[in-house]
């Protein structure tokens, strides 16, 4: 049991970058790691910012949660698609129960926290909030507080999709030296049991920087600039990570974690144009140039599916009785997603390689389906190719993406380092999941996780 718990939320940080290529220059990282235990975190289906940060603060999967992505369906028409918020949450999170036991928390930065609901403490919002003009804390008057702290407080960069690298690096620093400025304050001001911070910066710089500092990437390019950016700013946050460290004691448990790892992007699939050209989707015109595909003019009286760009596809199929216009019938269903899940599945490169994409049914990977759950989740290339959803690209791949320079996919696996008293055996730790958090963290509060808790307690 510990008197209190820390988590240092690293959003995209990958086990190869931590736990290996540069585990020797992240000294309170790899202290952690030699005074605990440590392993590669697997994530959610799909493992994507949201729902993977919700997943782990409720401890379930994002079946039973109903939220599949950044964007969600609100029921079955062509149009009604939301954002993720706070309010689609209808699971209790790890600071609800521990709200309920009187525990104090502190939240910076979780993701789908906007809008900020009530907590026994305080809470800072996560780079869903549309600006800091917007109600982004709890209590509102935090607000007033992190203004005299850190004067404008960065909810996330501008654009991290930008040709513009020397104006992003100069906003990661500043927006990741404002968060934990605030963490620093908030750890030393206020009375807490519970506190969670989640940098999203380090997604961020993946995104940006990956080609020139991983040789194995098709874009590569040796002796850049840019090469030591993302190891620059791991050096840069392992040692915020030690200021924290430096604010508490060995009887407070210590966890950094990530929602999802990350990985060389080799280029794009443009899933609707892959569609339309196999005859699944039709267009009432073509578009002059590329356009989004919400712009485009669908002819729902023939089309059978449609997909979602992304770091992942999901295909959605045009379905009689469910969607408004659908034209596939119920008992037609399960032959027309075998027959898209086989075509896709045999997708090459220019070269005529196979991609090795991975294709997943919903009901294959969630014990239960709320919401509005896509017919297929498709993992292009493993994961090395994004999905591209724009339509009028005039290709079925591409290397370059739809929404500005991108080098980097998201990845199956994420992080675990946890320092804890009473830890029974120290070293690194296999077959970790990312539901395994919630149930880990209320253990160590000896709070018996609920019996609906999807992962198990990692001792």
């Amino acid at each position: 049991m510990a008197d209190k718990v820390m988590i240092i939320g690293l959003d995209c940080a990958p086990p190869e970058l931590v736990f290996e290529r540069w585990r020797e220059d992240l000294p309170n990282l790899r202290k952690l790691m030699e005074a605990g235990i440590y392993g590669k975190l697997e994530s959610t289906v799909p493992p994507i910012t949201v729902p993977a940060w919700t997943s782990m603060v409720t401890g379930k999967s994002p079946g039973r949660l109903g939220i599949y992505g950044m964007r969600n369906r609100q029921d079955h028409s062509y149009d009604r698609l939301i954002f993720a918020n706070s309010l689609m949450v209808k699971e209790d999170t790890l600071w609800d129960v521990l709200g309920r036991k009187g525990k104090k928390v502190i939240l910076i930065g979780i993701p789908q926290t906007y809008p900020p609901k009530p907590v026994n403490g305080c809470m800072v919002t996560c780079f869903l909030t549309p600006d800091t003009r917007s109600s982004y804390t709890y209590p509102e008057s935090l607000r007033r507080e992190i203004e005299s702290w850190v004067g404008d407080y960065l909810l996330d960069v501008d654009n991290y999709r930008t040709d513009a690298k020397e104006d992003l690096i100069r906003q990661l620093y500043e927006m990741t030296e404002r968060r934990f400025e605030v963490a620093r304050h908030l750890l030393s001001e206020r009375q807490w049991d519970f506190f969670m911070m989640v940098e999203i910066g380090v997604d961020r710089i993946h995104h940006a920087f990956w080609k020139y500092s991983d040789p194995r990437h098709d874009k590569y390019e040796p002796g850049s600039k840019y090469e030591a950016v993302i190891h620059d700013y791991y050096v840069y946050i392992d040692g915020k990570v030690g200021q924290l460290l430096d604010l508490i004691g060995e009887e407070t448990a210590v966890i950094v974690v990530s929602d999802h790892g990350a990985k060389a992007m080799k280029g794009g699939v443009c899933v609707n144009e892959w569609l339309i050209d196999k005859g699944y989707l039709h267009l009432k015109e073509r578009p002059a140039g590329i356009i989004p595909f919400a712009k485009a003019r669908i002819d729902w009286k023939r089309t059978m599916a449609w997909g979602e760009g992304g770091y992942y596809s999901r295909i959605f199929l045009n379905v009689k009785g469910r969607e408004p216009e659908g034209i596939i019938d119920a008992a037609d269903y399960e032959r027309v997603r075998d027959e898209l899940k086989a075509g896709l599945e045999a997708i090459c490169d220019e070269r005529g390689v196979n991609l090795q994409t991975k294709i997943y049914k919903p009901e294959e990977v969630y014990r239960e389906i709320r919401g509005v759950p896509p017919d297929l989740i498709v993992y292009f290339g493993d994961l090395s190719w994004r999905s591209v959803g724009s339509v009028g690209m005039g290709t079925i791949l591409t290397d370059e993406n739809d929404t500005g320079p991108d080098d980097a996919n998201h990845d199956r696996y994420g992080i675990f380092v946890m320092r804890s008293p009473g830890l029974r055996s120290k070293g690194e730790r296999k077959g970790l999941n990312i539901l395994d958090i919630a149930p880990t963290v209320l253990s160590l509060f000896d709070i018996p996780p609920s019996e609906d808790l999807g992962g198990r307690v990692i001792e």
